[in-house]
Parts: C-alpha cells; structure tokens; sequence
C-alpha cells in the first residue's frame, strides 16, 4: 500500500505569493508612451533602461502591425504624427488602469511590491537615505528602494523625464509649493570662516550683504535668481566674488574665506571651519517639499514610501 503524498503543515496564508502578475496590456505600448513623452529614442532608452536598439525595434514592431507611423524621426529627436496624438491619450489611460488593476491585485495580497526611485539633495542623505532605507526593508520586503542624490534642479529634471517617482527637492517661495508635500522651512544663512565677527551674533541683517563677496551659483538657477529680486526690491548692491554650483564647492570657498556663501541648512554646518549667521529683516526661507514625477504612475509601494518619507520628516532631527 502507497503512502499518502506528505502534506504541508505550513497554512496557506503564510506562504509568501512569489507569482509574477501578468501583463494586462502588451509592455510595448509603455515603451510608446516612454518615446513620446521624452521626445526622443536615445531619453527613453534611459529612463527604460534599455538599450536604444531594443527601444527603436519595438516602436517599429508597433508601427507594423498597426499599419500607421507613430512618429517622425528628426535631428532633435522624434514627433508625434497626428495618429499617434490621437491614440495615445487613449493608451496612456488603458496603460494607467491596467497599473491599478495590477495594484489592486498586488494589494489583495496584502504587501506593496516593486521599485521606488526617490531623489534625495545632498543635505537630506544623512536625514533620510539609512533610515528610510531601514524602515523599506523591514516594513516591506517586497518593495526594491532606488536611491539617487542630485541637486534639485537635477533632481528636477529626472522628475520631468519620469527617471525617478518623488524627490526631495527646494522652493524658493511659499507660492511655488502649491499642492506638493512640506517636508520642512529652512531659514537662509550666510556662511563664512569660523570666527569671522561678522557672523558673530547668529543673525545678520539683509542689508549688510550689500558689497559683500558672495559665492553664488550661476545664473538660471533659482537662489541666484531669488537674490538678484531681493537686491532689486531692496536696493542692494550684490557683488559676487565667485560662482559655485555646488553647496560643497560653497562651502569650500567659505572656509578659506574668499567669500560668503548663502545656504539653507545652519544645522549642515558639521564642519568645523564653519559659522553661520541667519538672514533677518527679512527673514529669507526656503521650502523643502516632496514631489512627484508626472510622468510616473502611483502605486502601492511609492504611495506608502512616500509616507514613511513624511513620516521620518516629521521626527526631530537628532544630529
């Protein structure tokens, strides 16, 4: 007499559900929409991480079958024939269904899955890289943590090209915000050499930078752009000394004292070679803010990543 089939004592519920979900639109229309929406083969074999061959056979594949070009191929890139502008909104909203179709099934399961891209600013790492990193892993191991740093204007533009989900990123102003999630309001500071008087008292007057070496960063970007309006609605006299993209190439020119640099986080200044002063009369403040990608889908994972971001944002920072 056969033995019975050994059973598994294990129940069903706390067997981990490895099966991949099937996909509910062909995967080459995301492709598509990818080339459209990065206006060119060469972006959109970045943001897919694939190779420009691969991407430009599929668009072609598609084209075949369809009986009709989606695109014109330029020197700049490539355009949307009137076919494609027409269909496309069309695919993108069968492509954004199918996603929550596909959530809704990750979610029966009861664990958010898949990869989160997050940028963070050079300030923020220490802040939230170890720690949110941690809380991924131990909270939902079925979630894959993407980390990139950048400063916010590249930041910014991989958000634009859909190369990341969220990012914490500058505002210059309060108006600038608009629905996107306050992580914190920074006070501005001027940041010189240890022991210069002028930074002495923790606060210095708007007024006084007038004729100061300043170490800005160059024009378009956003703090120089944000300065040249204060010196105009003030009458200040702006004198920039030197130019540094770069908050470490500031801070650099600082502490040899070839100039004074202005910066958000006084609480950054870890380096011994450091003061600060904070700007007063006005108080000058820029905002931290978590935002999102327009280009990129919500799903399980980057919504609750996205909580715990706020959520680590609202403990006292320890350091």
């Amino acid at each position: 007499m056969s033995a019975e089939p050994r059973r598994s004592h294990v129940p069903p519920a706390t067997i981990p559900d490895v099966r991949p979900y099937p996909a509910v639109v062909d995967p080459r229309w995301r492709v598509l929409l990818c080339v459209a929406g990065a206006g060119s083969l060469s972006k959109a074999a970045l943001v897919l991480s694939k190779p420009q061959s691969m991407v430009s056979r599929t668009v072609t594949q598609l084209e075949r079958e369809c009986g009709e070009r989606f695109f014109v191929r330029t020197g700049r890139g490539v355009q949307p024939t009137e076919f494609a502008i027409q269909l496309l909104p069309r695919v993108a909203r069968l492509v954004a269904d199918a996603d929550a179709l596909v959530e809704d099934m990750r979610g029966a399961s009861g664990q958010p899955m898949g990869d989160v891209q997050l940028g963070l600013l050079p300030s923020a790492v220490r802040r939230f890289a170890g720690p949110l990193a941690l809380a991924v892993r131990e909270r939902m191991p079925g979630v894959r943590l993407h980390l990139v740093e950048g400063a916010s204007a590249q930041l910014e533009e991989q958000l634009r090209e859909g190369r990341l989900d969220m990012a914490v990123v500058l505002r210059e102003d309060a108006a600038s915000v608009r629905d996107e999630r306050l992580i914190a309001r920074v006070p501005l500071h001027l940041i010189g050499p240890r022991g210069d008087a002028l930074l002495a008292g923790g606060q210095i007057e708007l007024a006084r930078l007038s004729r100061l070496p300043l170490v800005l960063p160059a024009r378009p970007h956003l703090l120089r752009a944000r300065m040249d309006r204060l010196a105009a609605e003030h009458g200040l006299q702006l004198l920039v000394a030197s130019e540094a993209d770069s908050v470490q190439l500031q801070y650099e020119v600082a502490a040899a004292g070839a100039g004074y640099a202005i910066a958000s986080f006084a609480a950054g200044m870890r380096d011994a070679r450091l003061a600060a002063a904070r700007i007063v009369q006005p108080e000058l403040e820029r905002f931290v803010v978590l935002a999102e990608s327009p280009r990129r889908p919500h799903t399980r994972a980057t919504r609750e990543v996205m909580a715990l971001v706020c959520a680590l944002a609202a403990v006292p920072d320890q350091a």
